[in-house]
């Protein structure tokens, strides 16, 4: 197995590119639609621009691993969080808006420097890592789409 994996997933959201952005760079929208298993905390004063930090914590008895994150690229309808932690990667998030609304790629890439994590990455959650990503692309999309609408009024 080669030292970096990637996850890849994209859903098509009926909502303008900002309405979808919106739901990545407001912190409140974001709790919406992550896992909540999972529970995003900036580092000093939240912000998604280059350089903004924040710490994702995993509810996972006895251990709650950390990730520290910091915003890498940023432009218009482009995030790329970096992660160190128990692995090391990106988390890249990118809106493409179309005919139909926008279309939200989302491009989670890393590595697992310890053999005995990755094991049990590979062994126990990898798969359901790849299936929490696609229901929270689901949720977002419900999100996005109701700030859309609360948009047009």
């Amino acid at each position: 197995m080669s030292l970096h994996q990637t996850f890849e997933q994209a859903i098509q959201i009926k909502a303008s590119a900002t309405a979808v952005e919106k739901c990545l760079t407001d912190l409140e929208l974001m709790h919406r639609w992550l896992n909540p298993a999972l529970k995003c905390e900036p580092i000093g004063e939240w912000t998604t621009n280059i350089g903004g930090r924040s710490r994702f914590l995993i509810s996972i008895p006895l251990i709650k691993p950390t990730l520290k994150s910091v915003v890498i690229e940023r432009e218009p309808g482009l995030i790329v969080w970096q992660f160190e932690g128990f692995f090391q990667g990106c988390d890249r998030w990118e809106c493409q808006p179309n005919a139909q609304g926008t279309k939200l790629y989302n491009r989670f890439e890393f590595k697992i420097s310890n053999p005995i994590v990755k094991w049990g990455f590979n062994t126990f959650a990898a798969n359901l890592t790849k299936n929490d990503m696609k229901a929270q692309l689901r949720r977002l999309k419900r999100v996005a789409e109701a700030v859309y609408l609360t948009e047009q009024g």
